[in-house]
C-alpha cells in the first residue's frame, strides 16, 4: 500500500504565502509524475500543477507565476509554494502521484487533501 499525506494547509490573507507538502508513505519502487490539484467548494476539481520525477513542471494559466511546484525525490516529497494568493485560491489542495510499487505494480494514488482558505 502507498499514502500520501498533505500538510501546511491553513488561512492566510490575501497577498499572503504558504507552502503546502505531501509525503509518500509506503510499498514505492519509484514514483512518476506528482501533482497538485484543487477543489473549491461547489466546484469540479481541477489540475494546479504537476512535475515529472526529472523536473520538468506544468502549471495553469490561473496560478501561473505565482505558484510553484517541486519535489524532493530522495524522500517522495511534494511541495508547492503558493505566493500571491487570491480568495480565489480557496480550495481543498490534494496531491497525486503515480507510483511504482515494484517493477510491475503501478498504482495512482490521491492524498486526503489540505483546506487552504484565503481572507480577503
Amino acid at each position: 500500500q502507498v499514502q500520501l499525506v498533505e500538510s501546511g494547509g491553513g488561512l492566510v490573507q490575501a497577498g499572503g504565502s504558504l507552502r503546502i507538502s505531501c509525503v509518500a508513505n509506503g510499498n514505492i519502487f519509484n514514483i512518476r509524475d506528482m501533482g497538485w490539484y484543487r477543489q473549491a467548494p461547489g466546484k469540479q476539481r481541477g489540475l494546479v500543477a504537476t512535475i515529472t520525477s526529472s523536473g520538468s513542471t506544468n502549471y495553469v494559466d490561473a496560478v501561473t507565476g505565482r505558484f510553484t511546484i517541486s519535489r524532493d525525490n530522495a524522500k517522495n516529497i511534494l511541495f508547492l509554494q503558493m505566493n500571491n494568493l487570491e480568495p480565489g485560491d480557496t480550495a481543498v489542495y490534494y496531491c497525486n502521484a503515480g507510483v511504482w510499487m515494484t517493477k510491475w505494480e503501478f498504482r495512482e494514488v490521491w492524498g486526503q487533501g489540505t483546506l487552504v482558505t484565503v481572507s480577503s
